[in-house]
C-alpha cells in the first residue's frame, strides 16, 4: 500500500481514495500510479499510526517541498490531513503543499480554510473550467450545482489565509479561448493561475 511516494524533489502523501469529482480527465482513469511499480490504490483508509509509521521511514532534507496528493481528494479525511501536517510542521522544515479540488468545505460541511492555514504554506485547487457549467460537465462533482462557486469561495477563503495559492487547468480539456476566461476569472480573484 503506498501512502507516501515521490515525483521530482517533493514527497507526496496519499491519504485516501474517495474524492467528490468524477473527472472526466482524471489520471485513475488511465492508470494505478504515477511512478511505474507503485500502486495509488489504497488496501483501505490508511489510520493516523500507519502513516506516521510511513512517516518515521522518510529522510525529509532530500524534500523541497511535502504534498497531501494522492489517488483521492485529500480533504475528504480533513482530521487526517490536519494532524498530519502538524505532525509535518513539528518534524521537517520543507513547505506543506495541499493539492485539492477546492470543495472541501461542501465535503466537511464547514469553513476549512482558517483550520488549513495553520499547517498549511501552498494549496493548489482544481479550476479546471471557467464557468460552472463548463466545470459540472468535465468534473461531475457529486454535489451539484454550486459547487464551482464553491470551489471559488474555498480559492477566496485559502488567498486571504495561507501563504500560496494558485488555481489551476489542465490545457488539454479546454480550448484557447476557455483558458482565456480562466486567466480573466484568476485576475478577478486575485489568484495566479497556472496551466498545466
Amino acid at each position: 500500500m503506498t501512502i507516501c511516494y515521490e515525483v521530482g524533489d517533493a514527497l507526496y502523501i496519499n491519504l485516501t481514495n474517495k474524492c467528490s469529482c468524477d473527472c472526466v480527465f482524471c489520471i485513475r482513469k488511465k492508470g494505478d500510479s504515477i511512478n511505474p511499480g507503485e500502486n495509488l490504490w489504497l488496501a483501505h483508509e490508511p489510520t493516523f499510526g500507519e502513516i506516521l509509521s510511513e512517516f518515521t521511514k522518510q529522510n525529509y532534507e532530500k524534500y523541497n517541498e511535502i504534498v497531501f496528493c494522492g489517488y483521492g481528494e485529500p480533504t475528504e479525511r480533513l482530521e487526517i490531513l490536519l494532524n498530519c501536517a502538524r505532525y509535518l510542521k513539528e518534524h521537517q522544515d520543507s513547505p506543506i503543499r495541499l493539492n485539492t479540488n477546492g470543495l472541501s468545505d461542501l465535503i466537511n460541511e464547514k469553513k476549512t480554510a482558517p483550520l488549513l492555514a495553520e499547517y498549511i504554506d501552498r494549496v493548489s485547487i482544481s479550476l479546471n473550467a471557467p464557468d460552472a457549467d463548463s466545470y459540472n460537465v468535465l468534473c461531475l462533482p457529486k454535489f451539484g450545482e454550486g459547487s464551482f462557486e464553491a470551489m471559488l469561495q474555498f480559492a477566496k477563503d485559502c488567498r486571504d489565509s495561507i501563504p500560496s495559492v494558485t488555481l489551476t487547468v489542465v490545457s488539454s480539456t479546454l480550448d484557447e479561448k476557455a483558458v482565456e476566461k480562466c486567466r480573466a476569472l484568476c485576475r478577478s480573484l486575485d489568484i495566479p493561475l497556472r496551466v498545466r
